[in-house]
């Protein structure tokens, strides 16, 4: 085998199922294309429903006199996989609660960690039903 022979079913080995099938189709066309032959090539690939992975939450530890609103972003970079208008309810109950009722810091830091790992622990759970 040669090295580019090599680096091309590197390169394939990266690829999706679907990415394959995608990347034979537009070789089969260079091929027709550039040379005028005439190669039979498969139809099309199987196609393979890949599972999705859920990425881990980052490790960012909380700072003794973090702010609620740098509580929100620490989450946010905790959690980049969650989608954010869905804890926006929840997210700016706390944050009103915080600044127009005086609700204490800590709690209110405390219950969007919670908040963020529940988000995840449902987005887990639906992930693997799936």
């Amino acid at each position: 085998m040669t090295a580019w022979e090599e680096g091309l079913l590197k390169i394939c080995s990266t690829l999706s199922v679907q990415d394959r099938g995608t990347l034979l189709s537009f070789a089969g066309f260079l091929v027709q294309q550039g040379r005028g032959v005439d190669m039979e090539l498969p139809s099309a690939l199987p196609v393979v429903q890949e599972k999705p992975v859920l990425a881990k939450p980052e490790n960012i530890a909380r700072p003794d006199d973090e702010s609620t609103v740098a509580a929100l972003k620490r989450l946010s970079a905790i959690y980049p996989m969650l989608d954010k208008n869905i804890l926006l309810d929840q997210t700016s109950s706390l944050m009103i609660s915080h600044i127009m009722q005086g609700k204490d810091k800590k709690g209110v830091i405390d219950e969007l960690e919670q908040i963020f790992k529940d988000e995840y622990a449902r987005l887990e759970e639906q992930m693997e039903s799936e």
